[in-house]
């Protein structure tokens, strides 16, 4: 059987399916392939003089949030303030002028003060040392302190009641002003009185008894040895 399946069923009445109609290929730039080269697409409905022009970037979503140019707000890269003098203000009055400077016046002597009594506190200590010092060295081998003395002094120095013990001859000599007693790293020395003189010279409040044998009996209560003070009171 010479003929094909085809045309057995175009004999028995069959219709042979249409071929589809082919379109032209678009190209990139949007002419169909068969427009002649050179030739620009047909503008679209709506498009007209403000269209894209050829080579530019066609508008993309955002671009009117980004002002024109691409800059970000209306105004471009402009932020609020800008331009503006960040020190600008409400000018000050007179009054708050004179104001500061007096605080300022005022905070400059308090600190020129303390650094004053700062000076003259260092100095102080540096004359005491130094006194200090000079003292030692007066009072060597200059104590007449003895070991075998039992009869108590008390004095009254530096706010409070102090003792120191001698002999009978001392305490006369002590109460008659011919004798002294001076205080040196913690200690009470007695001494003579012209050895009083020059330590009161060098330090004076290192004297701690200087009695003045003609000031009423009453100035100096504890001359008397009878006069007894509790041991709780000195110190």
């Amino acid at each position: 059987m010479s003929d094909t399946l085809r045309d057995q069923l175009l004999g028995l009445g069959f219709k042979a399916a249409p071929k589809p109609e082919r379109k032209p290929d678009a190209r990139r730039d949007g002419r169909p392939s068969n427009a002649p080269q050179g030739a620009r697409p047909q503008a679209k409905a709506g498009e007209g003089a403000r269209g894209p022009r050829d080579g530019q970037r066609p508008p993309r979503e955002g671009d009117a949030r980004r002002g024109p140019q691409g800059k970000g707000r209306p105004g471009g890269n402009a932020r609020p303030g800008q331009g503006q003098n960040p020190g600008q203000g409400k000018p000050r009055s007179r009054e708050d002028i004179d104001l500061a400077k007096a605080y300022a016046i005022r905070a400059q002597k308090e600190k020129d003060d303390r650094i004053e009594a700062e000076r003259v506190k260092q100095e102080e200590a540096r004359v005491r040392r130094e006194a200090k010092v000079k003292l030692d060295e007066l009072l060597k081998d200059k104590a007449l302190n003895d070991e075998a003395a039992d009869i108590a002094r008390h004095f009254p120095y530096g706010g409070k009641i102090k003792r120191i013990y001698v002999t009978a001859e001392q305490l006369r000599q002590l109460n008659a002003g011919e004798l002294g007693v001076l205080q040196s790293t913690g200690r009470y020395l007695l001494v003579t009185a012209a050895v009083l003189d020059e330590a009161e010279a060098i330090f004076a409040p290192a004297v701690a008894l200087r009695v003045d044998p003609n000031a009423p009996a009453e100035d100096d209560p504890y001359a008397d040895p009878a006069y007894q003070v509790p041991d709780d009171l000195v110190w």
